[in-house]
């Protein structure tokens, strides 16, 4: 059934994600902080666009965001032209943006209080994932809510769940993130090795790619990492910010993560030697110096 939505911030995953929200039926109202982004955004899509978040949720049922961080999150929720200011009662607040365990929990409890819905909902699945409406979704909140919104995040996912209450969302993009840095790292550290030996690396990630080793990194990084190619998704520096939410957090529950912090480590070498905005495979550049 067709509902009024709003989408806040749409970067490389909130643009399409939109898309597929607009392409799934629904009224969609758009805002970003660039608005040359929104503009181009409703010439492609059907939608309007709103001069603020306060504008873009006045009427709608359901209210996403997709930002950067936690500041950012605050600014559009919170802030003096914040979603929050107009959101309905009985609405569902649903956010895509990878942020700390924290702020979900402090928006779901706002929500509590002030009648209306929220889900922390961060995404996998880089821009590939976004663009082909594939993403898979890990999900913090209430089941009534999640029934609610189901339908909506649909459009844009090929996976969801639900996995407890607020933050765990949050909670589970931060293992995901964990497990992706050693993996990467592992390809990079294989790559390099074979390379070295003198193997032809496309023909050994073929037949070990259909093994043990078999991972979503190798299958869709490992000949833009053997041709020194890294425009292809998720930039180092968000990848940064990701595994500081993860290891902030590991300090709170008593977690050790050795592994993560000298994967952060290494991609700190990576922003230095100027690859802030290369996708996280470029941790193999690093053996490249």
């Amino acid at each position: 059934m067709s509902c009024n939505v709003a989408f806040i911030g749409l970067g490389v995953m909130g643009y399409p994600m939109a898309g597929y929200i607009s392409k799934g039926g629904h009224n969609v109202t758009v805002f970003n902080r660039t608005s040359s982004k929104a503009e181009k955004w409703i010439k492609e899509y059907k939608g309007k666009m709103a001069s603020s978040p306060a504008e873009a949720a006045k009427d709608a049922d359901y209210i996403f965001t997709c930002v950067g961080n936690d500041n950012d999150l605050r600014e559009v929720t919170f802030g003096e032209q914040g979603a929050f200011k107009t959101i309905k009662k009985g609405a569902v607040y649903i956010d895509n943006t990878t942020a700390s365990a924290t702020i979900a929990r402090e928006i779901y409890e706002y929500g509590k209080k002030n009648n209306f819905g929220s889900l922390d909902a961060p995404v996998s699945g880089g821009q590939a994932g976004a663009e082909n409406g594939a993403l898979t979704v890990m999900i913090g909140g209430d089941l009534s809510e999640f029934k609610k919104a189901k339908d909506k995040i649909d459009c844009y996912s090929k996976k969801m769940k639900l996995l407890g209450g607020p933050g765990n969302g949050q909670l589970a993009k931060m293992v995901n993130q964990i497990c992706i840095a050693g993996l990467v790292q592992g390809l990079s550290e294989g790559i390099n090795f074979g390379m070295k030996a003198g193997l032809d690396m496309k023909d050994v990630i073929e037949v070990i790619s259909k093994g043990a080793a078999q991972s979503w990194q190798m299958e869709n990084r490992y000949k833009t990492m053997i041709d020194d190619k890294f425009d292809f998704g998720f930039a180092v520096d968000w990848m940064r910010k990701d595994l500081k939410i993860a290891m902030d957090e590991a300090k709170n529950n008593g977690s050790l993560l050795p592994v993560t912090e000298l994967v952060d480590k290494f991609y700190s070498e990576v922003q230095d030697m100027g690859g802030n905005r290369l996708d996280t495979s470029s941790l193999i550049k690093r053996f490249r110096k």
